[in-house]
């Protein structure tokens, strides 16, 4: 987030919350366990964040 955005008096700034849906939710929930799965089985997880990314 631009830091300049809290300075101006016509901008509100929210948390993301596209996320928060009953779908969007047991979706990323499936996310976590096949990625657990995989990790656990020996493979590299699909959503794997590696340094580099950050």
């Amino acid at each position: 987030m631009n830091p300049r955005l809290r300075e101006l008096r016509n901008v509100v700034l929210l948390p993301h919350m596209g996320s928060a849906t009953r779908e969007g939710r047991l979706e990323m929930g499936e996310k976590v366990i096949l990625n657990v799965k995989t990790f656990a089985d020996g493979h590299r997880p699909p959503d794997q964040v590696v340094p580099a990314m950050l």
